[in-house]
């Protein structure tokens, strides 16, 4: 492995990890407060399954969630983050898993769902990482299985949060979005421009989830309603 890519990759995994390896900063007092406005919009009302998709790619999703499910853990509830990303999944390079096992194998019935769902560093946080990129993503994810999964995995958790793709690149956030009770939008500021904003809202609310709300990452993060 070169250096540059070595550094990139840690690089990632210090973003990913930034709540927990800087529990004091400003920046992880801002995800508390995050926390806390979820648990306000969502898991006070019994919202358990909450999907996270951005409008384009870069938009910076995937850190937030790791940092959102990092300071969930660390108020005690019970959490597993699922990379249903399946073309470009990303949670197990940020908690240095292997991605040899993992959603995709469940999906195509070659693995149990408990086999493939993997500890953490963090307490409290379970990970079941994307597996091996599959031909067919879409399909997968509209299956039976998939609902099966949600329903055995929500009994033992007390949040279940969902990394997805960009939702106006491909439709996979949307198949997610109608199995889960809350979606959370990610933009970037200064990156995601108005137009794809409102698209991008506009997909999730003709989904059976409840946009808990709008992220804006690079400024000042909140929930958005």
């Amino acid at each position: 492995m070169s250096r540059k890519l070595e550094k990139h990759l840690r690089i990632n995994i210090e973003r990913a990890k930034y709540t927990h390896l800087y529990h004091r900063s400003h920046v992880s007092e801002q995800f508390r407060t995050l926390r806390t406005n979820i648990s306000f919009l969502g898991i006070g009302h019994g919202v358990r399954t909450i999907m996270v998709t951005s409008a384009s790619q870069g938009e910076g999703k995937t850190t937030t969630l790791a940092n959102l499910s990092i300071v969930l853990a660390q108020q005690g509830k019970r959490v597993l983050l699922i990379d249903a990303d399946l073309r470009r999944p990303n949670i197990y390079k940020m908690f240095g898993l292997s991605n040899e096992i993992g959603l995709s194998n469940v999906l195509s019935n070659m693995s149990y769902v408990e086999n493939a769902i993997c500890n953490s560093d963090i307490a409290n946080l379970s990970i079941l990482p994307s597996g091996p990129i599959p031909p067919n993503p879409s399909e997968l994810l509209s299956s039976n299985t998939m609902k099966e999964i949600i329903d055995e995995v929500k009994d033992d958790y007390d949040i279940v949060l969902f990394d997805t793709p960009a939702i106006l690149d491909v439709s996979d956030s949307q198949l997610i979005a109608d199995l889960c009770q809350g979606a959370i939008l990610v933009i970037r500021s200064g990156k995601t421009n108005r137009d794809n904003a409102i698209k991008a809202k506009e997909k999730l609310l003709n989904t059976n989830a409840r946009l808990l709300g709008v992220l804006l990452n690079d400024g000042n993060p909140k929930v958005l309603n």
